[in-house]
C-alpha cells in the first residue's frame, strides 16, 4: 500500500467512524430540562468535540495500520485467483 492509498483508506475510515459518533452520548436540551429560548428542544445541550474527534482519529489510524499489516504480511493472498 502506497502513501496515496493509505491516505484514502484513512480518510474513508475516519468518516465512517466519525459519523456514528456524532449522535453517541448526546443529551438534548429537552431531556436535560434547559431549553435555550429560540432554539430547538431537540438540539444537543453541549457537544464534547474532543472525544468526538479523538475516537475516529485513533480508530482510523488503527484500521489503516491493520489493513497495511494484512497486505504487507500477505495474509489476504488466498483471495487472489491463481490461473
Amino acid at each position: 500500500m502506497g502513501i496515496f492509498e493509505a491516505i484514502v483508506v484513512y480518510t474513508g475510515a475516519w468518516w465512517l467512524i466519525f459519523l456514528p459518533t456524532l449522535s453517541a452520548g448526546q443529551t438534548s436540551q429537552r431531556q436535560s430540562g434547559t431549553v435555550v429560548p429560540g432554539s430547538e428542544g431537540g438540539a444537543p445541550e453541549r457537544v464534547p468535540w474532543l472525544g468526538k474527534l479523538l475516537v475516529p482519529t485513533v480508530g482510523a489510524a488503527l484500521v489503516t495500520f491493520l489493513l497495511w499489516l494484512a497486505l504487507h504480511m500477505r495474509w489476504l493472498d488466498f483471495m487472489i485467483a491463481r490461473i
